[in-house]
């Protein structure tokens, strides 16, 4: 049997019914193989980076999983499809975003995935959330996380008051 991780994913959508599809991903990532939901922050609000198109709401999952990145990048991506994500330019308005922020400590470049996310610690609506669930997050390059909040305050983001997933 694979070694488990913690993997944490960040999820957005801002078109069709964002709510409903953030919680059928939930639902999705938490059938996944080898995978354990964890836990799953609240909803944000958050306007659009370098991208045009209504708000988007935002949230970020946390598993445990024995899927390898690729695999579990795959697995991402098919969730996505089923839910008629599309990609005609970069940063277009989507159905539904899932991004594999961090997959334990593994630093990885390739075409396909670079790990830990480029941008998770440039992101007001992947860090706040991110540190809701795991206030003490290190980054295996960056060092706490907790440190570049300050450094994306001035990025619109709002709290909401609803949970996309309770805990059984």
């Amino acid at each position: 049997m694979s070694p488990r991780v913690r993997a944490c994913i960040g999820l957005g959508a801002n078109l069709g019914d964002a709510r409903a599809t953030l919680r059928a991903a939930v639902t999705a990532l938490a059938a996944l193989p080898e995978t354990r939901l964890l836990q799953v922050s609240g909803l944000y609000r958050s306007a659009p980076v370098e991208a045009q198109g209504p708000d988007f709401l935002n949230a970020v999952a946390c598993v445990e999983t024995a899927l390898a990145p690729n695999a579990l990048l795959q697995a991402l991506q098919a969730i996505e499809q089923q839910h008629g994500r599309e990609r005609p330019y970069r940063n277009a308005p989507r159905t539904l975003d899932l991004d594999l922020l961090l997959h334990g400590d593994t630093v990885l470049c390739t075409p396909e995935l670079t790990l830990p996310h480029p941008r998770l610690h440039l992101r007001h609506f992947v860090l706040a959330p991110l540190l809701e669930l795991c206030p003490a997050q290190q980054h295996p390059q960056l060092g706490a996380l907790q440190a570049w909040l300050p450094h994306v305050a001035d990025q619109a983001l709002q709290r909401l008051p609803e949970t996309l997933w309770t805990p059984s």
